[in-house]
């Protein structure tokens, strides 16, 4: 992916941030992970600019991963569809070291990077309806009842991933945690502006681009389920 073709200068964009789109449980970064974050991140890495707007331009299919963790199952993807531009964005310094030293190896030109809180790269970064999908893999799901607030798909939120999708692009989550999927199935059914495209009207199969994580194997080894949802912006 040509940055240049995704990221154009633009007016700041000034919003109140009303949800985080994590908790910072920061790990201890190894050697090789610290060297791509200072030699891989002027190639493959994008700041976080409020000045700045990204997929104004994009002439291509333009996805963004929010959380993507260490980044295998979104090195992947990208490697997989060259003919698609890929954004992720990830807080947690080890997982973006570990995906930026999968760009490389993999030779990827599709694929940039961002640590920064994913609220507000999409408020003040990320053009309107710009992103042909919005991919959310196994988001924490707070499984205590006092801390469902802290879940990041809420009402809010899906809201302004609607802003930023282009008219049919696709809200691709999935999750191991049944709650929180009868949760995310709850937010986007009363969502503005979706169509859920489960021919049952709640889950559909996993998709064959959605390529299946270390953690997403630990999971069923342990009888857990996983549940899909994808929604289009109507």
């Amino acid at each position: 992916m040509n940055e240049q073709s995704m990221i154009n200068n633009s007016e700041d964009i000034k919003s109140k941030r009303t949800i985080r789109s994590f908790v910072l449980r920061q790990g201890r970064l190894t050697k090789g992970q610290q060297q791509a974050l200072e030699n891989l991140w002027p190639s493959f890495g994008i700041d976080y600019n409020p000045n700045v707007t990204i997929g104004s331009n994009n002439k291509r299919p333009f996805v963004l991963e929010i959380g993507f963790g260490m980044g295998a199952s979104l090195v992947e993807m990208a490697k997989n569809a060259p003919s698609k531009d890929f954004l992720g964005i990830e807080v947690h310094k080890p997982g973006v070291g570990a995906c930026l030293m999968a760009i490389e190896e993999n030779q990827l030109s599709n694929l940039k990077v961002m640590c920064h809180d994913a609220v507000e790269v999409l408020n003040n970064m990320i053009a309107d309806d710009s992103l042909d999908k919005v991919q959310i893999y196994f988001p924490d799901p707070w499984h205590k009842a006092r801390h469902n607030k802290r879940r990041i798909i809420q009402p809010e939120f899906v809201q302004l991933i609607q802003k930023k999708l282009k008219i049919g692009g696709i809200l691709h989550l999935a999750t191991d945690w049944q709650h929180y999927a009868e949760h995310m199935l709850e937010v986007l059914t009363q969502a503005e502006g979706f169509k859920n495209l489960s021919s049952t009207g709640d889950y559909i199969p996993r998709p064959e681009d959605r390529p299946i994580t270390k953690f997403e194997k630990r999971g069923q080894n342990l009888g857990h389920g996983v549940w899909d949802l994808q929604f289009m912006k109507k």
